[in-house]
């Protein structure tokens, strides 16, 4: 099966709700192999691991007795048994939801936000009116003074969508700040 299939996207975010820990660094996935060995006496390689969360380039797809055996670490008999209670389970894609932060519209012309996400990234954008901002300062980030872009709302915890990002007349794209973890802090200036 892909790795990028939703089903695995969703039992790897269950495996991390279950190990109460994002995977993220070498030392994450062999703590996490020498779970999956105390609790079902079974061998998975790190490396297996790393190619599944992505943090390492490889295979595309992976192999169901890997999925049987992950699915088994978080109880269910098999890969099937875990679709077959992820159809039941009633998780949504979509919902409603609220989180702190800042929505463009509430802004006045002129004013300045500061936005912090991990690791180490600051930005300060001054509000140009509408949806249209200005990067004013950049630290660590992929961001320049000088870009421009259009934003709805800058939110806590959430991923930072951007627009019709500009540099310097370039072709408008779109970018994503904080995917993994999203905003961890956002201001008026």
């Amino acid at each position: 099966m892909n790795k990028s299939a939703p089903e695995i996207l969703s039992l790897r975010r269950d495996i991390e709700h279950e190990l109460k820990r994002r995977l993220r660094t070498p030392y994450d996935f062999e703590f996490f192999a020498g779970v999956i060995w105390e609790r079902l006496r079974e061998n998975i390689s790190p490396t297996t691991l790393k190619r599944l969360w992505g943090y390492l380039e490889g295979a595309d797809t992976t192999r169901r007795s890997t999925l049987c055996l992950l699915s088994r670490f978080l109880g269910y008999a098999d890969w099937e048994d875990y679709i077959e209670t992820l159809s039941k389970r009633g998780d949504t894609e979509s919902d409603i939801f609220s989180a702190e932060g800042i929505r463009t519209e509430d802004l006045r012309e002129g004013e300045e936000i500061e936005v912090t996400w991990q690791p180490n990234r600051r930005c300060v954008f001054r509000h140009e009116g509408g949806l249209k901002f200005t990067v004013t300062e950049s630290a660590n980030s992929k961001l320049h003074a000088g870009d421009t872009f259009e934003a709805a709302c800058f939110l806590i915890g959430q991923p930072m969508y951007l627009d019709n990002l500009v540099r310097d007349g370039e072709t408008p794209v779109s970018y994503v700040a904080g995917s993994r973890s999203g905003l961890v802090s956002v201001k008026i200036l």
